[in-house]
C-alpha cells in the first residue's frame, strides 16, 4: 500500500535537516511553541493560517502544502466547516482553483454545506474572485439541481452574470442556459436578472428576445411598484431593493422596446415608445436620486428622438444632434460612440457628407476605450458590439470618399474587434467590404488583411478543429 505523507512529517524532517528545536522553529514562524509541538506530535491538527506561517518559515511557496492539507485535514477526517472555511477563502487568494474543486468535491456529497459554500462563493464574488465564485457556484448548483430552491436559481444567475464575455457565441449560450431559472429568483431580483438577459440580447441583435425580456421586465415592474405603493403597505416592512429605482426598470423597458423597433426599421413605433419614458409624469418618488434618473431617461430620450428621426430620412435634425452629441459627459466617452455610431449609419445610408462632424470628434473617435469596465451589462455588452458596428461603418464611410488610408485602417480595426467579441456577421461584412475596395488597397494594407484572415482561421482550427474528409 502506497505511503500518504504528511505535513508533519514534512516539517518533522524539515526541522532535523535543519537542526532547530521545536521552540526556535515556532520563533521563526511566530507561533506558540506548544502549538509547534502538538502539530508535530499529532496531537493537534492546523489551521491554514499556520500552515502559511510555518511554510514561511521554511522557505518555501505559499500554498505548496494545501494539497497535503486536503488530504490530511479534510478528506481524513470528518469535514469542519471552521477549517474549510478559511481554507477556501486562501485558496481564491492565491487562484489555487485545483484545490477548491477538490474540496468542494469532498464534501458535497452532503446537501447540508450548500448553504455555507453559498455564502461563501457570494464573499467571494464580492471580493471580486469571479474564477473561485464560479467553482462553488456552480457546485451548488450541481448539488441542488433536483431542489427547485431559489438558491437554485441565484446560483444559475450568478454564473450567467461570472460567465458572460467578450465571446459572443459564449453569451448566447449563457443567456439560453439561464433563462429558464428566471421565474424561481426573488420577484424583485427577477428585474435585474431581465434587464440583464435582455442587454445581453441586444447585443446578439436577437431583437424578438429584446422584446420578450422588455415586457416581461415592465410587468413585473409595475405590480412591484404598484404594491410598494399601496396605501395600506406596513411600513415596517422590509423591502428588498433593486440596482436602481423601481420606476427605472418600467422606463428601461420601453427604452429597450424602443430600440427593438429602430432595428426594425419601424421608426414612427420607436418614437411612441421613446415618449413614453419621456413623460414620467406617474413617478411618484420626488428624492434626489429620482429625479436624478428621471433626468436621465429625458436626456436619452431627446437623443433617440433625434435618432429615429435621422434614420427614417429627415437629415434636417443632424445638426441638432451633433450639438447633443457634444454636449454628452466627458465622463460618458463610451456614449458617445453610440451617438457617433448613429450619425455614421445615416450617412452610409443616405450619402451625407459627415466629414466636419468627424472632424469635430476625431480626437474622441480616437481615444474611444477598446475595454469598457463596468459591472453594468449594458456597457459589458452593448459597448463592445458597438466598437466593431462603429468601426465598419467608419470605415465604410471613408472607403466610398476615397479615403483608402483612414479606411482601411478602421476596417482592419472593425474586423479585429469583430474576431474577439466572435460576431461572424460583422467579420463577414467587413471583408466583403474589403474585397469590395481591395483595388486601392496597399500591398501592406493586403499583407495586413490575409494575415488576420489566417489568424482567425487557425484560431477556429485550433476551437472546433477540421474534418479532413471526402463524403
Amino acid at each position: 500500500m502506497k505511503h500518504t505523507p504528511t505535513i508533519r512529517a514534512e516539517l518533522d524532517r524539515y526541522l532535523q535537516q535543519e537542526g532547530l528545536s521545536i521552540a526556535q522553529f515556532g520563533h521563526i514562524a511566530g507561533i506558540n511553541r506548544g502549538i509547534v509541538s502538538a502539530i508535530v506530535t499529532g496531537n493537534k491538527s492546523m489551521s491554514v493560517n499556520q500552515l502559511d506561517l510555518m511554510t514561511e518559515a521554511m522557505g518555501l511557496t505559499a500554498g505548496c502544502f494545501y494539497d497535503l492539507f486536503i488530504e490530511n485535514y479534510i478528506i481524513d477526517t470528518s469535514p469542519n466547516m471552521r477549517r474549510i472555511e478559511p481554507f477556501l477563502y486562501r485558496c481564491a487568494e492565491l487562484d489555487k482553483l485545483g484545490a477548491i474543486r477538490r474540496v468542494v468535491g469532498t464534501i458535497m456529497d452532503n446537501l447540508l454545506y450548500s448553504p455555507k459554500l453559498f455564502d461563501i462563493a457570494e464573499e467571494l464574488l464580492a471580493q471580486g474572485r469571479h474564477a473561485a465564485a464560479l467553482l462553488l457556484y456552480e457546485s451548488v448548483a450541481e448539488a441542488e439541481k433536483y431542489q427547485h430552491s431559489e438558491r437554485l436559481a441565484v446560483c444559475q444567475y450568478r454564473i450567467f452574470t461570472i460567465q458572460i464575455g467578450e465571446d459572443q457565441n459564449r453569451n448566447l449560450r449563457a443567456a439560453i442556459l439561464f433563462e429558464p431559472y428566471i421565474e424561481r429568483l426573488d420577484e424583485i431580483e427577477q428585474l435585474d436578472a431581465l434587464k440583464d438577459l435582455a442587454n445581453v440580447y441586444r447585443s446578439l441583435r436577437k431583437w424578438d428576445k429584446v422584446e420578450e425580456m422588455a415586457r416581461q421586465m415592465r410587468g413585473k415592474a409595475e405590480v412591484q411598484y404598484s404594491i410598494k405603493h399601496q396605501a395600506k403597505r406596513n411600513s415596517q416592512e422590509h423591502e428588498k431593493e433593486t440596482k436602481g429605482p423601481l420606476f427605472g426598470y418600467i422606463a428601461y423597458a420601453d427604452l429597450l422596446c424602443a430600440s427593438v423597433c429602430e432595428a426594425r426599421g419601424d421608426y414612427q413605433q420607436a418614437l411612441q415608445y421613446t415618449y413614453a419614458y419621456t413623460d414620467l409624469d406617474w413617478v411618484k418618488e420626488t428624492d434626489e436620486d429620482t429625479q436624478y434618473w428621471v433626468n436621465l431617461f429625458s436626456q436619452w430620450a431627446e437623443g433617440n428622438t433625434y435618432v429615429n428621426m435621422l434614420l427614417s430620412g429627415d437629415i434636417s435634425v443632424l445638426p441638432d444632434y451633433v450639438e447633443y452629441i457634444a454636449a454628452t459627459s466627458t465622463n460618458d466617452e463610451n456614449e458617445k460612440l453610440s451617438k457617433l455610431l448613429n450619425v455614421m449609419i445615416a450617412a452610409n445610408r443616405y450619402g451625407i457628407d459627415v466629414n466636419d462632424v468627424i472632424s469635430r470628434f476625431e480626437a474622441e473617435i480616437h481615444s474611444f476605450s477598446e475595454q469598457p469596465t463596468s459591472d453594468d451589462m449594458y456597457t459589458q455588452q452593448v459597448m463592445p458590439d458597438y466598437f466593431a458596428w462603429f468601426g465598419y461603418e467608419i470605415a465604410h464611410y471613408y472607403l466610398q470618399q476615397g479615403n483608402y488610408n483612414d479606411g482601411f485602417k478602421h476596417l482592419m480595426y472593425a474586423m479585429l474587434k469583430s474576431h474577439i467579441i466572435n460576431n461572424e456577421t460583422y467579420f463577414i461584412n467587413c471583408m466583403g467590404l474589403f474585397v469590395r475596395f481591395q483595388v486601392h488597397a496597399t500591398p501592406e494594407v493586403k499583407t495586413e488583411f490575409h494575415n488576420l484572415i489566417e489568424k482567425v482561421w487557425l484560431s477556429n482550427v485550433e476551437k472546433n478543429g477540421i474534418v479532413n474528409r471526402c463524403e
